[in-house]
């Protein structure tokens, strides 16, 4: 048999869905993979629901229907100031996976270098290969994240096509302040680069912290391209819709790739989104509080568990230490650990990386009901006491 290829068939299977097979396995409460509980609102998805009876049913525009792409464009006038062309700037994609690898596929030649900062999303890597890049890695690690800007500037050369950055940052929780931007944005600007902006937890960022799009920073209007998620914004993963914002000359070869990667969302869903972004501060203010409050309700009980809890300031997800626990694995078996024996699933974030050090932190979601929280809490306080584990109950927490 003739080999298949040989760069996507060199990567297992994601370790999101690897631990959540696991908890299902063992009926245990979820709070690895990140998917919201508890916070869809239900006037956009009745507003789905409409769409679908309405119609039309039949394939929108490949960019997106016009109602969606001007919704985004008054969206990103109204948070950041942005002044968008909708009908040349902003498409519509099928989730914000999509929309990176339409970025990477329309911008990346076979030998051009991209800088990439660990942790990163597990897609990042696969796609960057598929296109023919090379990556170029710099980290971030626990438990400060702090943004090594002799490393960063380093791994620019005249060769860098683009910057694929995470902000606010999944797993680590960052939010890039104003003065990491205006570096980035230098370096950009010394090597005539792009930067592909993963910005899908724009509005989970606590604490009074505000998000900054690196495109509303000077010179940055030409370079930028910024991927947002109605999946985050909503509580909706399993919809998939997400949009990138770009200028014309950077958005015609996204669009390019775009069309032949899923052409196009369904227009329900796209009718829904537009009318959720038409929504009054209350419900984005009010999100960011419910999951701020989440984020501190489980970090209270892993402290009280015995963790190390890190800082969270943007998505919905908080590390922890768990070496004051005893356990002396590492990350992969202590997380198979609490799912097999206390009926908790988290996620290593040594999968975020490629090798390294950090490999004894565990990556809980906290966008989860305060009813499942308090049960993973509960069942890890009992665990770690010693107790047997109750067998799970029909309650849905898992």
């Amino acid at each position: 048999m003739k080999p298949v290829n040989s760069v996507l068939s060199s990567y297992g299977t994601t370790i999101f869905e690897t631990m959540s097979r696991l908890s299902q396995a063992h009926g245990a409460v979820n709070l690895g993979q990140g998917f919201p509980e508890g916070l869809e609102p239900a006037d956009v998805v009745a507003r789905a629901a409409e769409a679908v009876a309405a119609g039309p049913n039949q394939y929108p525009s490949m960019m997106g229907t016009p109602d969606l792409r001007q919704a985004i464009a008054a969206h990103d006038r109204r948070f950041y100031g942005l002044d968008l062309d909708w009908p040349g700037e902003v498409m519509v994609t099928s989730g914000a996976t999509e929309a990176l690898a339409a970025c990477l596929f329309g911008l990346i030649e076979p030998g051009d270098e991209v800088v990439l900062i660990e942790p990163l999303y597990d897609s990042y890597l696969p796609i960057i290969r598929r296109a023919g890049g090379v990556p170029r890695l710099v980290r971030v690690a626990p438990p400060h994240w702090t943004l090594p800007r002799d490393e960063l500037a380093a791994a620019f050369s005249g060769r860098t096509k683009l910057l694929l950055l995470n902000t606010p940052m999944n797993p680590a929780g960052k939010v890039f302040d104003a003065d990491d931007l205006a570096f980035i944005a230098g370096l950009l600007e010394r090597w005539d680069a792009y930067a592909v902006c993963d910005e899908v937890y724009e509005h989970l960022v606590y604490d009074g912290r505000r998000h900054i799009p690196l495109i509303t920073l000077p010179g940055m209007r030409e370079r930028c391209l910024k991927i947002g998620s109605a999946g985050k914004i909503f509580s909706l993963t399993g919809w998939k819709v997400g949009w990138v914002i770009a200028c014309p000359a950077l958005l015609q070869p996204v669009a390019k790739a775009h069309q032949y990667l899923t052409f196009t969302t369904p227009p329900n869903l796209q009718a829904a989104v537009a009318h959720g972004l038409g929504k009054d501060d209350g419900y984005y203010d009010g999100l960011t509080a419910m999951l701020g409050a989440r984020r501190d309700r489980l970090a209270a009980g892993l402290r009280r568990v015995g963790f190390a809890t890190l800082a969270t300031a943007g998505s919905y997800f908080l590390s922890a230490d768990f070496r004051p626990l005893g356990f002396t694995g590492d990350d992969d078996a202590f997380c198979r650990h609490i799912t097999e024996r206390a009926g908790v699933t988290a996620i290593p974030v040594s999968a975020f990386y490629q090798g390294g050090e950090v490999n004894h932190f565990a990556r809980f979601c906290f966008a989860k009901t305060d009813a499942a929280i308090d049960e993973a809490v509960a069942r890890l306080e009992r665990f770690f006491r010693g107790e047997p584990l109750t067998p799970p109950s029909a309650s849905g927490c898992g």
